[in-house]
């Protein structure tokens, strides 16, 4: 499920210490991401979740939302609680870039 929270309440949570997270692959990640984006690919996501920090809000995308999806529900098994699936990338560009 995305999390269909809207662009001023995303760049809220990141300005206050959020972590945005790109699931796609490699490949994905390089030639286009958010800016301030952290690639964790989701095949490989459990040897990444080391480097999130689960008291600060964590926002992942991909491309339709598949993906992110599945890290979130991931996440939140392992105990995360500010989670949010913001789908896909196309869709959040524009307000990565008025921010």
């Amino acid at each position: 499920m995305i999390d269909a929270i809207p662009c001023h309440e995303a760049r809220r949570l990141l300005e206050s210490g959020g972590q945005l997270i790109d699931v796609r692959g490699p490949g994905e990640y390089a030639a286009g991401a958010l800016r301030g984006a952290q690639n964790m690919p989701v095949e490989a996501f459990p040897s990444h979740v080391h480097r999130l920090d689960p008291a600060r809000p964590v926002l992942l995308y991909c491309k339709s939302g598949a993906r992110s999806g599945a890290a979130k529900g991931f996440l939140q098994q392992l105990g995360f609680r500010a989670v949010y699936n913001i789908g896909a990338y196309q869709a959040w560009r524009e307000c990565a870039e008025t921010g």
